[in-house]
C-alpha cells in the first residue's frame, strides 16, 4: 500500500503541494491527473522515494520512502536517462546488471513486442522508439510499485497505441501497482481504475473511473474540466 499522509513539498519559495493525503491499494493502475504545474510529478518523486516531503508522511508498504525502498519502486522519469552511445541491446544489460529484480526473458518479449532494432544506438533512436525502450526498462523490473511520469507525452498515436497495448500485456496486477501521470486521458482511460485530481498541490477529488463513466455519465477529459471549472 501506498500512503501519504498530510503532504507538503515546497522548493525554495514554492509550494508544490499543500497537505494533500491519499492511499492507493495494491493491484490497482492510478492515474494522478491535473494541469501542468499542479503537483503530479513531485508526488511521483515523493513515492520513489527521490525527494522528501518538506511536512507530512510517505508510506510505501509501511516503510518510509526513501532510496532504500528502490527495490521495491520502478520509477519512468518524464525525461531521458540513457547513455546515447550505447546500443538497446546495451542498455537493457545495463539495467539487468544494476537491478537485482529485472527480468531478462520479460525484457526481450518486450523489445520484440515493441519491434525495437537491439543493435541501434540510443542516440539514433526516434523520440517514439526511445518512449518505448523507456517503457521495456520501467515494466521489466519485477518490482510490486510501477512509477510513471508522462509515459506517452510527445509521442504520436500510433507509439501511443502500442505503449498502451504493452501496459495491458506486461504489468501484473496480482502482484503490481501503477501509478501514472498524463495528459492523454482519452488513451490511457480505459486503462485506469481510479484518478486522482490535482489542482495547484491540492486534491480536488479520488474517484473510480468506473463512477465518472456509470454515475457522471461523463469521460475522463469531460469531468476534469467540470471539476475544474468548479
Amino acid at each position: 500500500m501506498i500512503q501519504l499522509e498530510s503532504v507538503s513539498k515546497r522548493y525554495l519559495t514554492k509550494k508544490a503541494l499543500n497537505g494533500i493525503s491519499f492511499q492507493i491499494e495494491p493491484g490497482h493502475i492510478i492515474g494522478l491527473i491535473g494541469s501542468n504545474g499542479s503537483g503530479k510529478s513531485t508526488t511521483l518523486k515523493l513515492i520513489s522515494g527521490l525527494i522528501r516531503p518538506t511536512r507530512g508522511t510517505v508510506l510505501v508498504d509501511g516503510e518510509i520512502a526513501n532510496r532504500r525502498i528502490c527495490s521495491k519502486v520502478s520509477y519512468l522519469s518524464e525525461l531521458d536517462s540513457y547513455y546515447s552511445f550505447f546500443t538497446v541491446k546495451e542498455t537493457v544489460d545495463f539495467y539487468e546488471q544494476t537491478f537485482s529484480d529485472f527480468n531478462r526473458k520479460k525484457a526481450e518479449e518486450m523489445l520484440d513486442f515493441m519491434k525495437l532494432d537491439r543493435n541501434q544506438k540510443v542516440k539514433h533512436l526516434s523520440k517514439g522508439n526511445r518512449g518505448r525502450l523507456k517503457i521495456v526498462a520501467a515494466l521489466a523490473r519485477d518490482v510490486p510499485y510501477i512509477l510513471m511520469d508522462e509515459p506517452l507525452s510527445g509521442l504520436d498515436p500510433m507509439v501511443r497505441q502500442s505503449i498502451v497495448r504493452s501496459l495491458i500485456s506486461f504489468i501484473d496486477l496480482e502482484k503490481q501497482t501503477v501509478v501514472l501521470t498524463t495528459h492523454e486521458l482519452q488513451e490511457i482511460e480505459p486503462l485506469l481504475d481510479t484518478v486522482i485530481l490535482i489542482k495547484n498541490g491540492e486534491i480536488l477529488d479520488v474517484k473510480s473511473v468506473e463512477e465518472i463513466r456509470s454515475t457522471e455519465n461523463l469521460s475522463l477529459v469531460d469531468w476534469m474540466v467540470k471539476e475544474y471549472g468548479n
